[in-house]
């Protein structure tokens, strides 16, 4: 099996390279959703959450409320960090027991695994390669603005509250240059889906 880190900052077209490697044959896992899954209701995160935050967290069916939790750790450096302090595990155990049932099931499988705070979260696993969706800032802003309709002081914000673009690119193996077309893009990832799937699995 092969494992691929993918990443990169905010509106940087991670989605997009993921969505292609799926599509010529990749496992892909998806950090946010495992997000999602490791605070459900029942699960042992959500209530380390509740624990720390409070029960006004919660929804009235039980599960979390994330606009009400956003708004507890916004801008509070203190609470965030705990936060995180209870996620990221939870997300790092999740997916290293779904990277273990795909090697299990197809140990030529090549998986990839898309993780947002690759950097941030200091997320280490046994990588054969990390690839860094590669786009300048400003461009980035330009579409948070454009495509989801933040304010620029928003975009500029939720940029700057991430790694630097140097952070991301001093990781890389692989820089996908996301800041042309979208068919500039697709064609560095298929050429990048050959080379992987060309090479045989270490070890």
């Amino acid at each position: 099996m092969k494992l691929i880190g993918l990443s990169g900052g905010i509106a940087s077209g991670k989605s997009t390279i993921a969505r292609r490697l799926e599509t010529l044959g990749a496992v892909r896992i998806d950090a946010d959703q495992l997000a999602r899954e490791a605070v459900d209701p029942g699960s042992a995160a959500l209530a380390a959450i509740v624990e720390r935050f409070g029960p006004s967290v919660l929804a009235p069916s039980g599960e979390l409320d994330r606009a009400a939790l956003g708004a507890r750790v916004f801008g509070d450096a203190r609470a965030l960090g705990a936060l995180n302090g209870i996620v990221h595990p939870a997300v790092r155990e999740l997916a290293q027991r779904r990277i273990a049932e795909v090697a299990a099931t197809d140990p030529a499988a090549i998986v990839v695994y898309e993780v947002p705070l690759l950097v941030e979260a200091g997320v280490s696993l046994p990588w054969d390669l990390v690839v860094m969706a590669d786009a300048p800032a400003a461009l980035r802003a330009t579409r948070l603005i454009e495509l989801r309709g933040m304010t620029p002081a928003d975009a500029r914000r939720r940029i700057e509250s991430q790694a630097s673009d140097e952070e991301r690119r001093a990781v890389a193996d692989v820089l996908i240059d996301t800041s042309g077309s979208e068919e500039w893009t697709l064609e560095q990832v298929d050429a990048l889906w050959e080379r992987v799937s060309a090479d045989p699995p270490a070890g």
